[in-house]
């Protein structure tokens, strides 16, 4: 038995829609090259043939998601594209973006999470999810820390620029604890270590019973722009404990980031 005619209709649609999506998204890939991509080229990239590109773009070009240049008849993503992207970029909220993610890397490490953003010198507490089963942290939202002897302060600093680092460091370092990094090159080094695994560490430089890690979160333009941190008292994050929990942090940071329309982010984990 053939089936019927407007089922076979949608289907043909839904494939030519989602291989006009597969255009779409070949030529942002390549969105570096201004000149943009020729036909042969888009072609070979996308395994669709010359003639169904030129079908299937012409709705694209129309509706301003792409362009075409005139003289080298090459490929750009149109306004269309800007418009829609800003569009989301604007609906965004950190909190809400982040909120879903914090919530289960709370219950899964049973320990207190939070997101920060760094303001000046210090660092702004954002949210804060907190198991109730177990040890509190005296920690709030609206409250603020230093950025260097924190560990989400650490971890926003290592992906900063060398301005913002410059700034916080060309200040005394006041020792909070006795574990608090105070020495400008020492936090250097420190902030290097951060680059290299993932993730940073306070290890009790912030408070004497208290470690936490932290991992960056970058928005859409590959910027850092916030940092998440698990936090507990020494005898339950154990530096064993760290060095489990740092991934998971860095894996939670990395899929906040790609919410955000960060592409930088994919490779914090290699």
């Amino acid at each position: 038995m053939s089936e019927p005619e407007d089922s076979s209709e949608k289907r043909n649609s839904s494939s030519s829609l989602r291989k006009a999506l597969s255009l779409l998204s070949v030529v942002a890939e390549q969105s570096t090259d201004p000149e943009g991509m020729s036909l042969l080229d888009l072609a070979k990239r996308s395994g669709i043939n010359k003639s169904t590109v030129l079908r299937l773009t012409t709705p694209l070009i129309d509706e301003n998601l792409l362009e075409r240049d005139r003289q080298s008849g090459k490929f750009r993503l149109g306004f269309g594209s800007l418009r829609l992207g800003q569009s989301y970029l604007d609906s965004l909220d950190l909190r809400s973006a982040a909120n879903a993610e914090l919530r289960a890397l709370m219950r899964k490490t049973a320990n207190t999470v939070h997101l920060v953003v760094l303001s000046g010198h210090e660092v702004v507490y954002l949210d804060k999810v907190e198991d109730e089963a177990t040890v509190r942290m005296a920690s709030r939202v609206g409250a603020t820390m230093p950025a260097y002897c924190t560990a989400v302060g650490k971890a926003i600093m290592a992906y900063s620029s060398e301005e913002v680092v410059s700034s916080i460091l060309s200040v005394p370092l006041a020792p909070i604890t006795a574990k608090t990094i105070t020495d400008p090159a020492a936090l250097r080094q420190e902030l290097a270590a951060v680059r290299r695994r993932g993730y940073s560490i306070d290890d009790r430089e912030n408070e004497p019973e208290v470690r936490c890690v932290a991992a960056p979160i970058f928005n859409h333009d590959d910027v850092v722009v916030a940092a998440l941190s698990v936090s507990s008292l020494t005898s339950r994050m154990t530096p064993a404990k760290v060095r489990e929990v740092g991934p998971m942090a860095a894996a939670v940071g990395l899929r906040i980031s790609v919410k955000l329309g960060s592409r930088r982010s994919a490779t914090l984990l290699k």
